[in-house]
């Protein structure tokens, strides 16, 4: 009978696991699978494991390719389950391609004459090879999430543009989004992929600035509230407020045109006007005062306008307005005095939504959908451009 041995944390026993188990068990006739205690898997990597051991050595033991199931009790990172190999002596030693210990197993492998294998990592059909640190961030990850809108020193964000002593301005919306509820225009220029990153459980901000953009995306939509943020190579919240200044008061138009922010990331702008605006916006949040709050989203506009995007319309008696991101399309904001002065607006544009400020509070995961009259005008609106 030829025995197969294999070791690992199995912190989370997922498909790429199974996968790797049914290979290593097709090397031989029976299969021996080891893994470190919990006490040992903190002392010796400093890891926590989801599973208790009990649960562990319960659901690894039922697989019906596993034929024995052992703790790892020698404390050596490189080789935890040396004592047991030597005890068993299995005739194949199978590991996968990104084992850091290599060497150190082999050696194991030529003092007790066991073969060693090394395996492709592979995970069954449809089925994204992932990681039990993966795993845990996708369920740890919130199930609504909101959106942003920024005010100003966008573009600071992006690590190539970065300025010490300066700022970017934003704050998260509601209503919320979800993987399964999203009713806003997808290429809207308010941080939705970000958003989807977060929502999925994935690293937002590598992700990103792996797009060639900025970081203020994911860091609001996770931090929440109205943020005011060093600019930087990564996100340093300097301070923020709940938002409630600018309750009733916030809106966002949609021009109808996709906005795209990595296409335009490369392009000439004013970066010492964007500064400036975002310095004027932080004081707008510090005092929360909407009409300083207001002079520094005009400043921005007027940098974009000055790049080239086309005007926004006046709506109303709006206090200021610019375009969301980049620009050049998606949605924008627009703020008023009063919600008084909100209202008559919606009334009078049928592209324009009320937002409101968003921050949760004691980590509460909570949806907020739009109003009905708001949901049905919208998908009307997507429904339309579709057609």
């Amino acid at each position: 009978m030829k025995k197969v041995f294999v070791s690992g944390a199995f912190s989370v026993v997922h498909a790429g696991h199974i996968r790797f188990l049914r290979d290593a068990r097709a090397l031989g006739d029976y299969l021996i699978v080891s893994f470190p205690s919990t006490d040992m898997l903190w002392r010796i990597y400093g890891r926590k494991s989801v599973l208790r051991d009990e649960d562990k050595m319960e659901l690894l033991g039922s697989l019906d390719m596993v034929d024995e199931v052992h703790f790892s009790t020698d404390e050596d990172e490189a080789v935890s389950f040396g004592s047991i190999f030597r005890e068993l002596r299995p005739d194949v030693l199978a590991v996968t391609t990104d084992d850091r210990y290599m060497a150190s197993k082999k050696k194991l492998c030529a003092e007790v004459g066991a073969e060693f294998v090394v395996l492709e990592k592979t995970a069954p059909e449809k089925v994204r090879i992932t990681s039990g640190t993966e795993m845990l961030a996708r369920a740890k990850a919130p199930t609504h999430v909101p959106l942003r809108v920024d005010f100003a020193g966008g573009w600071l964000d992006v690590p190539d543009n970065a300025r010490e002593g300066e700022y970017v301005v934003n704050c998260a919306i509601s209503p919320t989004v979800s993987l399964q509820e999203w009713e806003y225009r997808q290429g809207g220029g308010l941080g939705g992929s970000g958003a989807w990153s977060v929502l999925n459980g994935w690293d937002p901000v590598r992700s990103e600035l792996g797009l060639g953009v900025g970081w203020q995306d994911p860091a609001v939509i996770a931090e929440t509230g109205a943020c005011v943020w060093r600019s930087g190579r990564y996100p340093v919240l300097e301070f923020k407020n709940t938002g409630e200044f600018l309750k009733g008061r916030l809106a966002v138009y949609d021009t109808r045109i996709r906005h795209d922010t990595p296409g335009v990331a490369g392009l000439t702008r004013d970066m010492d006007a964007i500064a400036r605006a975002g310095r004027v916006a932080r004081l707008g949040v510090l005092q929360q005062e909407v009409m300083v709050l207001a002079a520094a989203v005009q400043m921005s506009y007027r940098v974009q306008i000055d790049e080239g995007m086309a005007p926004l319309p006046k709506i109303a008696d709006e206090l200021a307005s610019k375009y969301c991101g980049g620009g050049y399309g998606g949605y924008a904001v627009y703020l008023f005095t009063t919600a008084g002065d909100r209202q008559q607006a919606l009334e009078s544009c049928r592209d324009l939504y009320p937002v409101e400020p968003y921050c949760r509070t004691f980590g509460r995961d909570e949806p907020v959908p739009w109003e009905p009259f708001y949901l049905q005008r919208m998908r009307k609106r997507l429904q339309e451009d579709n057609s």
